[in-house]
This record gives C-alpha cells, sequence and structure tokens, in this order.
C-alpha cells in the first residue's frame, strides 16, 4: 500500500514536468488570418517570388511562404487570397496569381516586410 502511495506522489509530481514541455525555438509558430473574405487583410508586399508578406486590420505583419515559384508574384498589382471557404488565411490557403493558384507552405508573424535597399546615387566627378 506504502508503494503505490509512493508511486501516486511520484506521478503527481512529475506531471507539471511533462505539461511545459519546451517548445523547439527553431520552428516557428504556424499563425493564421481571420476574416480574409471581409477585409482582414490590409497590405501585402511580395518578396521574390515565393514569399509574399501580408498585413492583417490590426497592422500585424506575417510571412507566407510559397510551395513554389510564382513567377508573376513580383510584378501583380492585385492578387487574391483563397481561404478553401474558411474564412482563414492559414497555412492551408493559396495566393492566386494571375488566374494561377499557388499554395501556402507556411504563414509566421513577422516584425514586418524587409526593408528595400537604397540605390547607391552616382558620386559627382571630382
Amino acid at each position: 500500500m506504502i508503494r503505490i502511495a509512493a508511486l501516486a506522489a511520484l506521478a503527481l509530481a512529475a506531471t507539471p514536468a511533462l505539461a511545459q514541455a519546451p517548445v523547439n525555438p527553431a520552428k516557428p509558430v504556424e499563425a493564421s488570418i481571420p476574416f480574409v473574405n471581409h477585409g482582414g487583410i490590409r497590405d501585402w508586399r511580395a518578396q521574390g517570388d515565393s514569399t509574399l508578406y501580408v498585413q492583417d486590420q490590426s497592422g500585424q505583419w506575417y510571412r507566407a511562404s510559397l510551395m513554389g515559384p510564382a513567377f508573376d508574384l513580383p510584378f501583380a498589382q492585385a492578387i487574391g487570397f483563397d481561404a478553401r471557404g474558411t474564412d482563414t488565411f492559414d497555412r492551408f490557403a493559396s495566393v492566386v496569381v494571375h488566374g494561377q493558384s499557388y499554395p501556402v507552405q507556411s504563414l509566421v508573424k513577422v516584425a514586418g516586410p524587409p526593408m528595400k535597399a537604397k540605390t547607391a546615387q552616382a558620386k559627382p566627378a571630382a
């Protein structure tokens, strides 16, 4: 009987340690943007042909990585967000560029899109 009580005490003592399992900091937490079909997205910016920065209505930025290159993305004036009937833009959604659908591989919160590099100005001749 004492052995059972001791095992029960050990089990209770170990429970908080199991509940607080360490989170892998190398893997970013997937995010989602609600109400994508009802004005949930305020702005977007393309970064190359497979990365898209999306801003929600509260001003939070997200980085969407596409599963494959969307060659027209850097030149697109407008894009679509296909939430597949859920009204939530997440890693199960797609981006539509010139009628072609590109699945999202991941969507994570970021501080904002990267700053554009300033172009070098010509130096005056000496």
